[in-house]
């Protein structure tokens, strides 16, 4: 089975039915200060981005309890509650997916995807003046591809394995059990995700879409044992060669923890300005 393929473009640009075009709203960064109430030593901390820091740290910190750190991330260095960079959709999105924390197994085949565990935490906060707080009731929808580059429910590919989503509970957080992904050819390793604020009536009322990368040192780790190996151990498209990741994909960088015998935990902190 061939694996589906994401052009590695240049930077993404605003051009209509462009799968790589920028999607959502990034506040520029005078008008997020002004919003935050920050001055300008703040900035000079999130360039392309702008943070306001939680009264305090995240549950079990910036990346999730437990384990040794495996890699230092743009995002791991810049403190909580950050506005991120939006990123494309890509292709491969498909609504109404499952809503379960667990998203490795395909629902209609029965079967689980082979892979290194990873814990991903996702800390949603809403961007207020001069303070971020606890986001509740925002959908996150996930999904990647599995160990072998290769998709669900896309490209002549049946099923919904590596699929998924979840709203956050009251202290904004919302936590999926899936596999490290693989890789394909033309991008680097990521994870694709979309959160959508929703209202007392489960509709929602505004969407960003962005991506989630890893350090280079970690995909080295998992892409040397089975089943990874069988693709090959080394991408071919590193972080550093990925058109996309170009585009901010430093805040995006995930700091994980564990190791690939075990598996890993990331947590992802987010401030949301929309909805």
């Amino acid at each position: 089975m061939n694996s589906p393929h994401e052009p590695n473009l240049p930077a993404p640009h605003l051009d209509d039915d462009n799968d790589d075009e920028m999607i959502g709203s990034i506040l520029s960064r005078r008008r997020a200060l002004r919003l935050l109430g920050l001055g300008g030593g703040a900035a000079a901390l999130a360039a392309g981005g702008v943070l306001a820091q939680r009264a305090g740290p995240p549950p079990g910190g910036m990346s999730g309890a437990g384990g040794t750190s495996a890699g230092t991330s743009g995002a791991a260095s810049l403190p909580g509650c950050v506005v991120r960079p939006a990123m494309t959709e890509g292709p491969y999105f498909v609504e109404s997916e499952p809503r379960r924390a667990d998203i490795r197994k395909d629902t209609t085949s029965g079967k689980t995807s082979a892979g290194v565990p990873l814990t991903l935490n996702f800390l949603v906060s809403k961007v207020a003046v001069g303070s971020c707080t606890p986001r509740g009731s925002v959908l996150i929808d996930v999904w990647h591809c599995d160990a072998l580059g290769v998709y669900s429910g896309v490209s002549g590919n049946s099923g919904n394995f590596l699929r998924g989503s979840l709203v956050t509970d009251a202290s904004g957080m919302a936590s999926f059990t899936t596999v490290y992904p693989g890789w394909y050819q033309g991008r680097a390793v990521h994870i694709h995700f979309k959160l959508r604020p929703l209202d007392a009536s489960g509709r929602a009322t505004g969407e960003f879409t962005s991506q989630l990368f890893f350090p280079e040192s970690v995909n080295s780790a998992v892409f040397a044992r089975a089943p990874y190996s069988q693709k090959g151990k080394v991408a071919d498209t590193s972080n550093a060669q990925d058109g996309i990741y170009k585009n901010g994909g430093n805040q995006l960088l995930l700091d994980v923890k564990g190791d690939s015998s075990k598996g890993y935990t990331a947590t992802f902190d987010v401030g949301l300005n929309i909805g």
